[in-house]
Order: C-alpha cells, then sequence, then structure tokens
C-alpha cells in the first residue's frame, strides 16, 4: 500500500495584493469556533470563559482579545459567540471543550470560512464599495465587528486596529469573494 500524504489546502492557496502598498493576506493559522450559551446558564458560561479566557465575553457588535491562546471573542448573536484563535495540533472543538467544558455548545466552523486581513491607508475607501456598513472610525471604531453582505455575499467585518480590517466569508465562495475584494481596491487607485 502506498504512503500517501494528505495536505490541507487553504481555501485561496494564497493570495496576492491587488496593488502596491496594501496589506491583502489570507489568513490560514487560525481556527473558528462557534459556542452558544445554552438557556439558562449564561452566568454559568460567562464565569467559565472568565476562568479559562480571563476576558468577559463581549456583547453583539463587539470582539475582545484574550491572552490565552490569541483567541478573539466575536459577538456574533445574543449568547453567540465565533472564537478565533492560533491553530496547534489539538482539534480546535477538543480545545475550547478541554477548556469551557459542557457550558457551552461548540462547533468547529475552521473550514467553513475563509479569512482576508486586509489593510492600509485606501482599506476603508475599498471596503466602502463593497460593504453597506459605515466604516467611518466614529461609527465603526476598532473593537467593532458586524455581520454583513459584501457583493451579495455573507461576511462577517472585524475593525482590528485603525484601517485594518479581519473578513470571514463562506469558503464556498471564497475565489469571488477574494476577487470582489479584489477589484474594488483596484478601482479606487
Amino acid at each position: 500500500m502506498p504512503d500517501l500524504v494528505l495536505k490541507p489546502q487553504s481555501p485561496l492557496g494564497g493570495v496576492e495584493p491587488p496593488c502596491p502598498g496594501i496589506d491583502f493576506v489570507e489568513v490560514t493559522d487560525r481556527d473558528i469556533v462557534s459556542i452558544a450559551m445554552p438557556i439558562g446558564s449564561k452566568e454559568t458560561a460567562h464565569k467559565a470563559i472568565m476562568d479559562a479566557y480571563q476576558i468577559e465575553p463581549p456583547p453583539v457588535g463587539w470582539w475582545g482579545k484574550s491572552p490565552i491562546d490569541n483567541a478573539c471573542f466575536l459577538g456574533t448573536a445574543p449568547e453567540q459567540h465565533f472564537i478565533v484563535f492560533d491553530r496547534s495540533k489539538v482539534p480546535a472543538v477538543e480545545r475550547i471543550t478541554h477548556k469551557l467544558g459542557d457550558t457551552v455548545y461548540v462547533t468547529d466552523q475552521s473550514d467553513s470560512w475563509v479569512m482576508l486581513r486586509i489593510g492600509g491607508p485606501k482599506c476603508r475607501s475599498a471596503l466602502e464599495r463593497v460593504c453597506s456598513l459605515d466604516l467611518d472610525p466614529r461609527a465603526f471604531p476598532v473593537g467593532k465587528v458586524a455581520r454583513t453582505v459584501m457583493e451579495h455575499l455573507g461576511t462577517i467585518i472585524m475593525s482590528e486596529e485603525n484601517d485594518y480590517f479581519l473578513l470571514l466569508s463562506a469558503r464556498s465562495s471564497a475565489d469571488s469573494f477574494c476577487k470582489a475584494i479584489q477589484r474594488s481596491f483596484e478601482n479606487i487607485l
């Protein structure tokens, strides 16, 4: 029997910045887990998260970063969060359930999303062409996260720092999503 070695492939296989001076990378070294708090156990789940990650779960529309596992908690819906954290050899769900036990419902989302980190001085202008949200720093400051649509594709947008964003979209349409964002950058330069 031949020795077969399977190698994981990222949704895009890497990307090139659409133009010089733009930070535009596919993020492939992070896992994503969705957690939902069982009805009536919000306090128990919050305490478990505080104990394990030293962070209060952020409200809907905001994200917070834990000093543990470089984990970012994204407030995506009432009593639901995405946790985006550094990948390791231990499966994503196992890492979260080891820390939080049965205080939350857990679903691995890692292979379901493409993640793009984009940034630079023209970043907001490019995103405003494809995103209906008001991305002005006063309306969408660092720490905000939102579900929206970009070029008819469901997207989660996270303001990481001034003029830097993490974008998540469905893996099944990763190529179309990436091309839409790249075209938007090309059209503003």
